[in-house]
């Protein structure tokens, strides 16, 4: 993948509906060269399909938050299949340095939060946390 790949998936990312002629024209290519390249990126499997984001999706969480999470011992396949379990929790990701787990947290209101980071603080094994909320969002992909 080359620069102009690289310029052809940001410009996708941020509509993945503009027709070729608009991305051609963004990118300073002909049509024909954008098809390709798009085709080429599908064949290489770098592009792997297209979605679409509702407002619903975007909404369904009012308050959100990150939790690092630090965890004693060797409990932390324990505490991710726990946490897999809890409706609040939309992702978990694995890190490294001074946490061990970032859980990205998202409730109809701040006492439902609340609720969820007591019930993930009292897992057994969850030595320390830090709950950072999400004030705004400036680009999603």
């Amino acid at each position: 993948m080359d620069e102009m790949d690289g310029r052809l998936i940001a410009a996708l990312r941020h509509d993945a509906r503009a027709s070729l002629s608009d991305l051609a024209l963004q990118l300073g290519l002909s049509r024909t060269t954008v098809r390709s390249r798009i085709e080429r990126l599908q064949q290489r499997e770098e592009i792997v399909g297209f979605t679409v984001v509702l407002k619903a999706d975007v909404m369904r969480d009012p308050v959100r938050g990150l939790m690092m999470i630090g965890i004693e011992g060797r409990g932390a396949n324990r505490i991710t299949r726990q946490l897999q379990s809890l409706p609040e929790v939309r992702a978990i990701h694995s890190t490294n340095g001074r946490w061990d787990l970032i859980v990205e947290l998202g409730t109809g209101t701040l006492e439902d939060l609340d609720k969820a980071l007591a019930r993930i603080r009292g897992l057994d094994g969850v030595q320390t946390s830090e709950t950072n909320l999400l004030l705004s969002t400036k680009k999603q992909s």
